[in-house]
């Protein structure tokens, strides 16, 4: 569920609130990019694909349909926020 807190440390982060389908995204997308792998096209939908798309075009990813990889500064914002959703749930 994407909460205040993820509202507020997402625009504080990306400049704009996300939303569910981002933050459900995310955690996958941390995985992908650890093991060195490309998108499994059987775990992404049209959705999905628009918030890579946006993501790219912002800079922080490249190679969405061959191997995935992304920038340091998306990796600490991924982890902020993925630590805000995910592990403190307070």
């Amino acid at each position: 569920m994407v909460t205040d807190r993820i509202k507020k440390k997402s625009v504080e982060l990306l400049g704009y609130e996300i939303d569910t389908v981002e933050l459900r995204l995310m955690p996958y997308i941390m995985h992908v990019v650890q093991n060195g792998k490309c998108l499994d096209a059987r775990s992404c939908n049209k959705d999905d694909y628009d918030v890579l798309y946006k993501w790219r075009e912002a800079g922080y990813c490249k190679g969405i349909l061959s191997k995935l990889t992304i920038t340091k500064e998306f990796w600490v914002i991924l982890c902020e926020i993925v630590f805000l959703g995910y592990v403190d749930t307070n």
